[in-house]
């Protein structure tokens, strides 16, 4: 499945070095899940999570989900060898944490066309200092970019910012990101929400960063699962307004007209593009099994 046309409504961290979790995610109605060997695993289990998280990519069982690792930065003493050990089983996608310049992507870029292993490894890359945010244009545009993933705690803290549930502070720097990764074509996905019991918090920042025009939601628990997907899907609603957008310009078209009128509003070119992009979507979270 092509990146774009991939969902990328629920994004599920798990601990590399949880083999329970990961076993249990194959399971899970999760769009990717990023196999997190850097915040998630404490130091001392480093190097048992990279074996793990390397055999249970060889030995697969994901199904459609797609399928990231975020490394501990190159410059930690884990970095390299995460990167040797997770690149010589060709992972879908490998998450840099932190970065701060498309420098870093080059670097990552070169180091992966040179593995055979990794002829279709795509690079994401975590949006989470106040350098990388300035940066975002140049990071987005780099070699084999795939997506950005908003590291929201990172960024308050680094930000200095106060909690405030309609994100105020952040909004800048989402709002760059977003723009970055639609000016590169890729993806992108919002930061988790911290408070995994609290169901309408969560749903009230999925439909937030939705409506902002994210792809999707990291999340740090299963739970969070169902109200990220639903947020991020189209509604019957949109769906159905998308079918009638469509099949009235169709026949406006064919009339020799330009626009057309649907529930009392214009309809042109540009609604028709965004029209069967909905529908796209809809077909796609319906390939993977909704």
């Amino acid at each position: 499945m092509d990146d774009l046309a991939r969902p990328y409504r629920s994004v599920l961290y798990i601990p590399g070095s949880n083999e329970r979790a990961l076993e249990k995610a194959k399971g899970l109605a999760v769009d990717a899940i990023i196999f997190d060997l850097e915040d998630a695993v404490a130091i001392d289990a480093k190097a048992e999570a990279r074996a793990l998280v390397a055999r249970m990519l060889s030995d697969g069982g994901f199904g459609g989900r797609f399928q990231i690792v975020r490394l501990n930065g190159m410059t930690t003493e884990w970095g390299a060898a995460d990167f040797d050990t997770i690149a010589a089983v060709g992972p879908q996608a490998i998450l840099l944490p932190k970065v701060g310049s498309a420098a870093e992507i080059e670097a990552a870029a070169a180091r992966l066309d040179s593995i055979p292993a990794c002829a279709g490894t795509k690079i994401w890359a975590m949006m989470e200092t106040p350098q990388g945010i300035l940066n975002a244009a140049s990071i987005a545009g780099g070699p084999r970019m795939g997506g950005l993933v908003m590291g929201t705690n990172d960024l308050a803290k680094e930000l200095m910012t106060r909690f405030r549930a309609d994100r105020e502070p952040m909004l800048t720097s989402l709002q760059l990101c977003l723009l970055a990764a639609r000016a590169a074509g890729i993806a992108i996905v919002d930061g988790v929400y911290n408070a995994f019991k609290d169901e309408d918090g969560l749903r009230a920042e999925c439909a937030q960063g939705r409506d902002m025009g994210f792809d999707g939601k990291t999340l740090i628990h299963p739970a969070q699962v169902a109200v990220a997907n639903e947020a991020f899907a189209p509604s019957e609603a949109d769906i159905d307004l998308a079918r009638r957008q469509i099949a009235a310009f169709e026949a406006a078209e064919a009339e020799g007209k330009g626009v057309a009128v649907v529930d009392g509003r214009i309809v042109e070119n540009l609604h028709i593009v965004t029209a069967r992009q909905t529908l796209a979507k809809a077909d796609a979270i319906a390939a993977l099994g909704g």
